[in-house]
């Protein structure tokens, strides 16, 4: 684990980096395995080293819905029961061999204690992640599928080669069929420029 990467930009010195580490266990998961299934508990969460997670959670009617994909460098968990404690409404999948580095709540909430500048980086990480799932809810309220996904090529450059388009379009809320559709129409309009 490389440490000063991942907490580039805390202010935190070698040896703070090395007792931090410490509170991190490496693993690594193959395509396709399940990470975390509804209804589990939910202990960790994720940093991506490597690979690609999708977090997604199925509605009544059986239907998929991926509210997140996880690369280098991103953060995963369903945080709704990680941070409430209670069991997973979602379920985090990889879609790529994955290296996460993990940790508890526990090891998180004591690290904070030990280390405050480690805990106003995860303050500023949730910022900026939770304007991140506001811009997309506004997005998917107002945007056309198109923006939509243009949106998901500027926000996931090295995702869409990677992924099943059924994952790509249950991201964007619309089916397979349509994102077909919406891949034609752009190529045919960058054949006409």
């Amino acid at each position: 684990m490389n440490a000063a990467e991942i907490f580039r930009g805390a202010g935190l010195s070698q040896e703070e980096l090395d007792h931090i580490e410490a509170g991190f266990k490496e693993v690594n998961y193959e395509k396709g395995d399940v990470i975390l299934d509804i209804g589990d508990a939910v202990k960790h969460q994720y940093y991506v080293q490597s690979g690609c997670l999708r977090v997604f959670f199925i509605d009544k009617k059986g239907r998929e819905h991926t509210l997140q994909f996880a690369v280098k460098d991103w953060w995963a968990s369903d945080y709704t029961a990680y941070f409430t404690g209670g069991i997973a409404i979602m379920s985090i999948e990889c879609i790529q061999d994955a290296v996460l580095y993990q940790t508890s709540r526990s090891t998180m909430e004591s690290l904070f204690q030990e280390f405050p500048r480690l805990e106003s980086f995860f303050r500023k990480k949730l910022e900026r992640a939770f304007a991140t799932f506001q811009k997309r809810i506004l997005s998917n309220l107002a945007n056309s599928a198109q923006e939509r996904y243009l949106a998901f090529l500027e926000d996931y450059p090295q995702v869409e080669r990677h992924v099943k388009n059924y994952h790509i379009a249950s991201y964007l809320g619309v089916t397979t069929e349509t994102l077909s559709r919406i891949r034609n129409e752009i190529a045919k309009t960058a054949e006409k420029e």
